[in-house]
Parts: structure tokens; C-alpha cells; sequence
């Protein structure tokens, strides 16, 4: 029998003093610039709904438009910033679901396409389940390795241009004063906005804009110029010029479809 006593104990140490782990990790803030740009563009597609239902159509088409730019802006500012993250990416594809699939659906129901009643719900609900199938597409195909050249189109028209082509019936009544809507003009206008449900689920190729971002010198008067002008036009004639930004990329799907073949049958 061991006679020495008991052995002796660890010392205890102070609660006071025993290091503590950091739970939460810090964030940088170049990662959470991005996001919070995202979220910003995420409020103004849900003021454009609030705004469509109080009848401030001209509002909310300006809200969608506002959201289009931030959703422009953000990743740009991300990877200048090399604050993009899975996280972002995930945040971003819901934020663009309302932005550009849900808001202008609504938006365009209250304005015209309810005169055509059921049909135009269909409509509207088609639009928005189109860009979901386009955001949900996109998300796959960012893991895919692509030809660089590819990565100079998007594969069907992408969520932001959706919403600004898709709105254009809107554009085309307040900017000609076209009056309220009949069930003839929103059964004409509902089929519009299907035609462009299909761009956005097809896998028709559009210019991505990835490739601008770099002014040749020569060309850098002439840039400021013609920005100056656009922004003073569309703040003086917003819906004229919505609808001439619209014709105009609407104009580009073909130039974009010839181009992506020429460059594909060049890579094979």
C-alpha cells in the first residue's frame, strides 16, 4: 500500500487569466464592400415592388435601373478590390432573383400586363421562372473550365438585361404617352415579355461587356464625351432613353450570335 498521500493536483487556473480563443474570426473589409453594394442593389428591388404597388411606376422602373447598375458595379468592384468569395457569388444569384426576375415581373403586372388578366399573370410568372433558370444555369457553369474566348459571352441573355429589355412596354408608355392599357395591347405586350423569358432561358449567346473596362488613349476624349452625353440624356429623357438602350442591345444579340460562331468554328 502506497503510503506517500495523495498525489498532488494540477494547478487551477483563474478564469480571469486562462487565454481565450477568438471565436469569430474578422473579416476583411475589401470582402464585405462587395456585399453590402449587392444588399443596397437587393433594397431597391424591393422598393421597385413597393413602389409599382403604390402606382409610382416611373419609380420603380428607376429602382430596377438602380439595382442594374449596382449588380454592374459590385463585381467589378470585387475583384478590383480581390474580395470575391463563394459567398459573395451565392448572395449576389438570390439578390438578382428578386432584382431583375421578381420585381420586374410585378412591376410589370400592376403597370400593363394585368389588363390582359390571367395570360398576363402567366407572363409575369414565366419571366421570373426564366431568370431563375438563367442564375441557376450561371452558377453551374462558373465551375466549368471554358476557352477564354467564351468567357466573353454569356450563355442566354443575362439578368440584368433581361429586366431592362423587359420592361421596355413601360418604356414605350410614358415615353408616348400611350395611355392606360386594353386587353389588346397587354395581350401584345405579354407576349413580348415571354419572347424575352426564352432569351433569358435559351443558351442564345450575348456580348458579356467583360472585355470593356480599357480605353485605348486616343479614345479617351471620345469615351468621356459620349458617357457625358448618355448620362445628361437619360436624366433629361430617362424613358426615351431606356428605350433606346433597349433597341440598341436588343439590335446586338445578332452581331453577338454571328461572332460566337465565327469564333467557335475558328477554335474547332
Amino acid at each position: 500500500m502506497n503510503e506517500a498521500g495523495p498525489l498532488p493536483r494540477a494547478p487551477i487556473a483563474d478564469a480571469a487569466t486562462a487565454p481565450r480563443g477568438r471565436r469569430f474570426r474578422a473579416v476583411p473589409l475589401r470582402l464585405l464592400i462587395p456585399n453590402i453594394i449587392t444588399l443596397f442593389a437587393l433594397g431597391l428591388g424591393l422598393t421597385a415592388i413597393r413602389l409599382a404597388m403604390e402606382g409610382s411606376i416611373e419609380w420603380a422602373v428607376s429602382a430596377v435601373a438602380g439595382a442594374a447598375v449596382l449588380d454592374g458595379l459590385d463585381g467589378r468592384i470585387a475583384r478590383a478590390l480581390k474580395g470575391t468569395s463563394r459567398f459573395g457569388a451565392e448572395l449576389d444569384s438570390l439578390a438578382d432573383f428578386v432584382d431583375f426576375g421578381v420585381a420586374p415581373a410585378l412591376v410589370l403586372y400592376v403597370a400593363d400586363l394585368h389588363a390582359a388578366k390571367n395570360f398576363g399573370w402567366v407572363a409575369a410568372l414565366l419571366f421570373a421562372m426564366a431568370c431563375a433558370l438563367r442564375l441557376a444555369r450561371f452558377n453551374v457553369m462558373i465551375d466549368e473550365d471554358q476557352p477564354a474566348w467564351r468567357k466573353t459571352f454569356f450563355v442566354g441573355m443575362p439578368a440584368p438585361a433581361g429586366a431592362i429589355v423587359g420592361l421596355l412596354p413601360i418604356y414605350l408608355h410614358y415615353a408616348f404617352d400611350l395611355g392606360p392599357p386594353t386587353p389588346g395591347s397587354a395581350v401584345l405586350e405579354s407576349l413580348y415579355v415571354l419572347g424575352v423569358a426564352l432569351l433569358l432561358a435559351s443558351r442564345v449567346p450575348h456580348f458579356s461587356g467583360k472585355s470593356l473596362g480599357r480605353v485605348p488613349r486616343e479614345y479617351v476624349a471620345v469615351v468621356l464625351v459620349g458617357v457625358a452625353a448618355a448620362l445628361l440624356l437619360l436624366f433629361n429623357f430617362p424613358m426615351q432613353a431606356l428605350v433606346a438602350v433597349t433597341l440598341a442591345y436588343l439590335a446586338s444579340i445578332p452581331f453577338a450570335v454571328r461572332r460566337y460562331r465565327a469564333l467557335n468554328r475558328a477554335a474547332q
